[in-house]
C-alpha cells in the first residue's frame, strides 16, 4: 500500500515529537531515525504522486485526441491506408 506524502509527513512529525518529549536517550535516537525515514518515504510518495499525475494527464490528452479525431465530418478520416 502506498501512503500519501501528507500522511508520511504527519508520521514524521509524530516521531519528532516523541523524540523531543522522551526522557530516554534510546527512544530519542530511535525517534530521530524514524522521523528521517518517514521524511524519506514522503519524498518517494511525492515522486509517485507526480508520476501518477503525469500519467493521468497523458491519458486524458490521449482520450481527448481520440475524441477529436472521432468527431470529424469526414467519415473516412483516419482510415486512409
Amino acid at each position: 500500500m502506498n501512503m500519501s506524502a501528507e500522511f508520511c509527513r504527519l508520521q514524521a512529525e509524530v516521531e519528532r515529537r516523541r523524540g523531543v518529549d522522551s526522557p530516554l536517550d534510546n527512544v530519542r535516537r530511535i525517534a530521530i531515525v524514524a522521523a528521517a525515514t518517514w521524511e524519506s518515504e514522503a519524498r518517494a510518495a511525492e515522486q509517485r504522486e507526480a508520476l501518477r499525475s503525469k500519467a493521468r494527464s497523458w491519458t486524458e490528452a490521449k482520450v481527448q485526441a481520440i475524441d477529436t479525431l472521432g468527431s470529424s465530418e469526414n467519415p473516412d478520416r483516419g482510415r486512409a491506408g
